[in-house]
């Protein structure tokens, strides 16, 4: 069973990162290493240029995100820079309205020249998010980038030129977007498909009066042009904070809940704190810290744990019953319903990811958990039906529920709320639920059983 919960923590993982990697992978320009020439102030010409600085953003803007944004700013202005670009791709902002405006004033407002570019094929800004290229000095996209859905607007200085009303509830590719004028920058038909094309875009773009300064173009001495772009320091989130920005993302908080919660079920009904115990812990911390990021819906995160709390009560007896049922009706409803709508963007996880997480939960609580408890709380079973009319001795008061003796074995047991069993006394089985001796008092025990029992002698004459 460990290892089965290992496997599932493992495949859980690798999907949730899977699910998030359109939006959250951070990935470097495939000519990053052309692009960043030296670590020096000096662009490969050796002629002195004055750096670019670009901050890769993905996934959903969150509050790290957020911060982080702020922070490049912050150093772009401090550290002397040309410009920042922030190399966008993202659906939807998790953080309020209020937050976003404020980051949008930030950019809008920035020192240092501001540019913003949705690379790569497939990737997206749309949402709130999208909004704050029009509060950036230059933007570009990249062919096959679509921008758009931003919904209503934050200020009303948000403009997308001839495109502002249809961007609303439409997205927009490169060569459309680009002919409604919802671009700041004169970019070639090809648009800019890597950082390199960006920088190069920005040259000579005047911007507050100021001139960016960002390519050069030299001639060799067998009269062969080539052109050169400053510096490029590309920053990324830290590895901490990208943890925590990765557990922020829909898939891999869900995941990490109910991984979590199952492990800490399954450590609750076996011996001491194990590795099961640690792992889970964690798991739902991550988690938790992931849901309370994002926006989600309390009485769907409630019926998950419930479900939890459910499934256990057929995991002691070691047969999923009518509970199991209940519980896995609970988690489904809430598992489908625990994020909703932001941005125009559905936060729900992709249907893999709650394909692995309700078919993981299943197997774990119809087959994988029930096993477990027979396996560690059963004893030899051959003939057990046998124990029916046998007498022990009650090891703890059973009333309702307790333990007896019977002969070198000790069994859970269960008795009826009005004869309870108290420690020491002597109990006879009556019947068997499963690993649970259901038993009474040897004297005044139920009326059924003691009419019961001259049939049985009856038939055995």
């Amino acid at each position: 069973m460990r290892r089965l919960a290992i496997l599932f923590i493992a495949i859980g993982s690798v999907l949730g990162f899977a699910d998030v990697s359109s939006v959250n992978a951070t990935v470097a320009p495939s000519d990053q290493s052309s692009d960043t020439a030296t670590s020096s102030e000096e662009g490969a010409n050796g002629i002195g240029l004055v750096p670019v600085d670009v901050l890769q953003v993905s996934g959903l803007v969150d509050r790290i995100v957020v911060d982080e944004i702020t922070n490049a700013i912050d150093r772009a202005e401090s550290d002397g820079s040309q410009a920042l670009i922030l190399q966008l791709n993202s659906k939807a902002s998790v953080v309020g309205r209020d937050d976003m405006k404020d980051l949008y004033r930030q950019i809008r407002d920035a020192s240092v020249p501001i540019a913003i570019w949705v690379g790569r094929r497939v990737q997206r800004a749309t949402g709130l998010v999208a909004q704050l290229l029009s509060a950036a000095d230059a933007t570009g996209m990249a062919p096959g980038a679509r921008i758009g859905k931003i919904g209503t607007p934050l200020f009303d200085d948000v403009s997308f030129g001839d495109a502002t009303e249809q961007l609303r509830t439409e997205t927009l590719g490169f060569q459309e977007a680009r002919r409604a004028g919802a671009l700041k920058l004169e970019i070639t038909d090809e648009g800019a498909p890597t950082i390199r094309n960006m920088v190069f875009a920005l040259d000579g773009l005047e911007i507050d009066g100021v001139v960016l300064d960002t390519a050069i173009e030299s001639v060799a001495d067998d009269g062969t042009a080539s052109s050169d772009i400053t510096t490029v320091r590309f920053q990324r989130l830290g590895l901490i904070s990208q943890m925590f920005h990765t557990a922020a993302s829909p898939a891999v908080a869900y995941l990490f809940l109910i991984i979590g919660l199952a492990l800490l079920v399954f450590e609750f009904f076996t011996a001491g704190i194990g590795v099961a115990g640690v792992v889970g812990a964690v798991c739902l911390l991550l988690g938790f810290f992931g849901l309370g990021e994002l926006p989600d819906r309390t009485w769907a995160l409630a019926l998950v744990v419930l479900s939890m709390v459910v499934f256990s009560v057929d995991v002691q007896v070691g047969i999923p019953r009518f509970w199991t049922a209940v519980g896995m009706v609970s988690f489904v409803l809430g598992s489908w319903f625990m994020f909703p709508t932001v941005d125009q963007h559905t936060l729900r996880p992709s249907w893999l990811t709650l394909l692995v997480g309700i078919g993981g939960i299943a197997f774990t609580f119809y087959s994988g958990m029930p096993s477990m408890t027979r396996t560690r709380f059963a004893t030899p079973t051959v003939g057990r039906e046998r124990m029916i009319g046998a007498t022990g001795r009650a090891v703890t008061d059973i009333a309702p529920d307790g333990s007896v003796q019977i002969g070198e074995a000790r069994w859970k047991a269960r008795t009826n709320r009005a004869t309870p069993v108290k420690a020491g006394e002597t109990a006879r089985v009556v019947a068997i639920d499963g690993i649970i001796l259901e038993v009474e008092p040897e004297a005044g025990g139920a009326r059924d059983y003691r009419e019961r029992k001259p049939k049985t002698a009856d038939a055995t004459e």
